[in-house]
């Protein structure tokens, strides 16, 4: 199991973005679940960027939006990002 840590970035643009849509929000803490679970679930569509965002990964929540994250502990990782993909990559 991966414990899960939010940045202050994330937060904003969770409360921004997913807060308040029943919809984002119950597919957030589905694919939450997944990932405390699994990071690398199939579903997740998980994957190491690179360039300049060399070092963090990423996943789907839809087709629209991607949480960025970063692992600093085998076990621990801090969303640090949730927006369309256009905007994160």
């Amino acid at each position: 199991m991966i414990e899960v840590s939010y940045s202050s970035a994330f937060k904003k643009s969770f409360k921004k973005l997913i807060k308040g849509n029943n919809k984002l929000e119950t597919l957030f803490f589905e694919k939450l679940e997944t990932f405390i679970n699994n990071p690398y679930d199939t579903r997740l569509k998980t994957h190491q960027l690179s360039g300049k965002l060399e070092g963090i990964w990423s996943f789907s929540l839809n087709y629209k939006l991607r949480i960025t994250f970063t692992f600093v502990k085998p076990n621990k990782a801090i969303f640090e990002y949730i927006g369309p993909h256009d905007i994160i990559y």
